[in-house]
């Protein structure tokens, strides 16, 4: 018996074996799984889902279907695989925290940001999403090329139509063999006015792109999930160079409760992020005691939303356990961008303009395509048109000719030959109905083609240029942008370890602070002047028993130097701190700084910069003052720095930036005034505790300190609402120690003395009440009257309530540009005008 032949064994190499196989197989992973196509975003797995769904019939406009019928389908036709592996891609496309633009609409259980897996395929429904629809637009008009399926029985598309940028709309993340992907999500009106963009230049301006203007109008990713990204650098370098690592930071909240806890709220995470896993690893750090403070950690989302509270004891900084769960926790995220698409079928990392330029090549094809399927079937039907219009012209004989001929075929033979027409023509005459010969039926006819050549010529416009052809994509793209766009979600702060000013306008900016230590930066426009005696308006919207204390004016470059009343003293940059509109509360300032329990912020001063010649004086409620060079400030640390020893219940109230030739005042509640030389106050380090400026009596306390280049008049303002102008030369210059002299007459209708400030003629000056109550007046408006008097009404305060007035501020407007070029030429004088003007804008 013959051996059989199958039975004989091979020797093969099993080096070239595996090396050939395993190739085979990572290509077959790079082009047809893992990765995505550089023109629909899509992996085959998706693609494959979309398309069977919509030969499903399963639009937005239908009932949503059995996703297990969905998966069959895909499965059965196109995609020989897993059914778990079609059913993960279909659910991660309904997720709204996986996709930005969600191309599934699922029905049912399809899991959560906690991590739990959707329910099984047998009990979830699905169809597509209204945005998904604008994916296969267009798909039976030719557009795309299709291919067998894996056994030859179907045709699949190989790309999809797509009619928006998916691939950076939505992002992608897949690991090949060889490389991986990660493409973030970016918003969808962003990605489209740089496609516009791009068409514009190439259009009017007949010129190429620069990435440059793309950077201008794609600000970064915008996840679904929200967050912020810290920083611009890691947005540039993955932008240009399609590489890249973007950090993410939650979003949170230090709130303070009445019992004078702490609890941090977290409302947005990083991208895929899960909650779950977050809070078990934080529960984790306090039990390994990692990290201390805090007392209980809840998860109180809901469909509204997140939000994970993190219950603080109370005499931790919230600010400083925040860091610390930044760093050992996923509520800081590092996104790593390696933007890698297949450009015919090859993959290739690309920077956002080459992909925003591979779309839209992608989108000429498929409008093209779809323009000469147009233009065929519109010359189709014309020539059917025209074979009908001859007819009627010549009804009776084509009548005698189909009447004459036994079979329809001789007819049509004979048609043809006697009105030169073609087959379809013929055709198209013998199956003509009776009720074309009406006569509204023939106008509808001539109706029909007169449009048509209209269209015809249109279409064939748009072929021969390639201008209009962009317009037409233009059009297109811009209706998709209106009709699914929506505002970002991902705000862009600023990184801790990099400054970011050089992108930030340098510009007169407001700050306000509550007594309760709320702050927020709000534009110039919020406040115009009123009239001595009016109501004003609300400038802030306060909690209960809480009021603005601090309201200044600065610059979105200058140092911020907040001094508590402890003697201690931080610093931030204006532009860090969140701007608010007119109404809002703001943010906490333990949110900025990390404060010590128990310390409040009693003065805030802007600074450009640390000057040799330049000197801080502060005031203490006490009357104690001290002088020190500002350089010894220059350096200070995020948790903050001495600025001054105070004795037992005394506190810092006041702190001024001078030159050592002025002349100090200092105001006391019970309307004493004394002014001494700055020189009398001899110089002293940053953490000495200075001199008697003022002796008190009993009860008294200090509520104000001045310089005397700061105007020509004291304005002084009491708790009801009272007040007057009282020029400094009747306050003669005594040795610092002394009692002062009486500056202001207290009455019970006037109240204690809450502020004094020097003021010019021509400046604005801010009242605040505890409740919260703003009024802007004009200097002008208030009397000049002698020492002791009680002065006018400057705000109509109801006598009857314990609302007073917490506190004025004085107002400066921004210098016109003449002014600034007038100072330039001057040389140095930016201490004189900026520097006080910015510092003593808010004293």
């Amino acid at each position: 018996m013959e051996p059989n032949v199958f039975d004989k064994v091979h020797d093969i190499d099993l080096k070239k074996t595996m090396e050939k196989s395993y190739i085979d197989y990572a290509m077959s992973v790079i082009a047809a799984r893992a990765l995505p196509d550089v023109r629909d975003g899509l992996k085959p797995v998706q693609r494959r889902i979309l398309y069977s769904m919509i030969e499903l019939n399963n639009g937005p406009d239908k009932p949503h279907r059995k996703c297990a019928r969905i998966v069959g389908d895909t499965m059965g036709k196109y995609h020989p695989h897993g059914d778990s592996s079609i059913y993960g891609a279909l659910v991660n496309m309904a997720q709204r925290w996986s996709t930005r633009y969600m191309l599934v609409d699922g029905h049912g259980n399809f899991g959560s940001v906690d991590g739990d897996g959707a329910a099984a395929m047998r009990y979830t429904e699905a169809r597509l999403s209204k945005i998904s629809m604008e994916m296969l637009a267009d798909i039976n008009k030719n557009t795309v090329d299709f291919v067998p399926n894996f056994d030859e029985t179907e045709k699949e598309p190989v790309v999809l139509p797509s009619r928006y940028p998916n691939l950076l709309a939505n992002g992608t993340s897949g690991i090949a063999v060889g490389m991986a992907t990660n493409i973030p999500p970016h918003n969808l009106r962003e990605i489209i006015q740089a496609v516009v963009k791009i068409i514009d230049n190439s259009v009017m301006e007949d010129r190429d792109t620069d990435i440059e203007e793309i950077l201008e109008i794609v600000k970064g990713p915008d996840f679904p999930t929200g967050a912020t990204i810290l920083g611009r650098r890691g947005i540039e370098e993955s932008f240009r160079t399609g590489r890249g690592k973007i950090k993410v930071r939650a979003v949170t909240n230090i709130e303070t409760l009445p019992n004078g806890k702490s609890q941090i709220i977290v409302t947005e995470l990083p991208y895929m992020v899960n909650k779950a896993r977050l809070i078990e690893k934080i529960v984790e750090l306090v039990k390994e005691k990692r990290v201390d403070g805090i007392t209980d950690v809840r998860d109180e989302s809901n469909r509204e939303g997140i939000r994970v509270v993190i219950e603080l004891r109370r005499d931790v900084n919230a600010n400083v356990l925040l860091n610390q769960l930044l760093k050992h926790t996923q509520l800081q995220d590092t996104f790593g961008v390696i933007m890698l698409a297949l450009v015919n079928n090859e993959p290739k990392v690309l920077n956002i303009l080459q992909m925003l330029q591979y779309y839209l090549k992608h989108q000429k094809e498929v409008v093209t395509r779809r323009t000469q399927y147009d233009l065929n079937k519109a010359e189709e039907r014309a020539h059917i048109l025209e074979g009908l219009l001859i007819a009627l012209d010549n009804i009776d004989e084509v009548i005698r000719i189909v009447r004459g001929n036994a079979t329809a075929q001789g007819a049509k033979m004979e048609l043809m030959e006697r009105f030169s027409l073609s087959d379809a023509q013929a055709q198209a005459i013998i199956d003509m109905r009776l009720r074309t010969l009406t006569g509204l039926e023939r106008e509808k006819i001539e109706n029909e083609y007169k449009e048509l050549e209209i269209k015809i010529a249109e279409l064939k416009a748009i072929l021969a240029d390639e201008k209009k052809l962009l317009g037409v994509i233009r059009e297109e793209i811009l209706i998709i942008s209106d009709k699914y766009g929506d505002d970002r979600r991902t705000a862009i702060g600023f990184d801790d370890d990099m400054s970011d000013e050089d992108l930030i306008p340098d510009e007169d900016t407001v700050i306000a602070m509550t007594n309760l230590g709320y702050i927020k930066r709000m534009s110039v426009d919020n406040f115009k002047s009123q009239n001595r005696g009016g109501k004003g308006i609300r400038g802030m919207q306060t909690i209960e028993e809480d009021y603005i204390e601090d309201l200044f004016m600065t610059t979105t470059h200058h140092y911020i130097m907040f001094f508590t009343n402890t003697g201690r003293v931080y610093r931030l940059k204006a532009y860090s701190i969140p701007e608010a509109g007119r109404t809002a509360r703001g943010t906490a300032i333990v949110n900025l700084l990390q404060m010590l329990p128990g310390e409040k912020i009693t003065a805030v001063i802007p600074m450009k910069e640390y000057d040799n010649d330049k000197f801080l004086f502060m005031a203490t409620k006490d009357g104690m003052v001290k002088k020190t060079p500002m350089v010894e400030y220059e350096n200070v640390r995020k948790n903050g720095l001495q600025a001054i020893v105070l004795r037992e219940n005394d506190e810092l109230i006041e702190v001024k930036a001078t030159d050592n030739d002025r002349d100090i005042f200092l105001v006391t509640k019970n309307g004493q005034c004394i002014r001494f030389h700055e020189t009398d106050v001899r110089i002293t380090g940053r953490v000495s505790m200075g001199v008697i400026g003022m002796r008190l009596d009993d009860e008294d306390q200090v509520v104000g300190m001045q310089i005397d280049s700061q105007g020509d008049c004291l304005l002084v303002v009491s708790e009801k609402g009272m007040g007057k102008r009282t020029l400094i030369d009747e306050f003669k210059a005594q040795k610092r120690g002394g009692r002062g002299v009486l500056c202001y007459k207290i009455t019970e209708k006037t109240g204690a003395i809450i502020g004094a400030k020097l003021v010019h003629d021509d400046r604005d000056i801010m009242l605040i009440t505890t409740e919260g109550i703003i009024i802007r007046l004009s200097v002008d408006d208030i009397s000049i009257i002698g020492r002791n008097t009680s002065g006018v009404k400057l705000m109509n305060i109801d006598q009857d309530t314990d609302i007073t007035v917490a506190s004025i501020a004085k107002v400066r407007e921004s210098k016109s540009s003449d002014d600034a070029e007038d100072e330039e030429r001057e040389g140095d004088s930016s201490y004189n005008e900026s520097e006080e003007n910015a510092e003593s804008a808010g004293e």
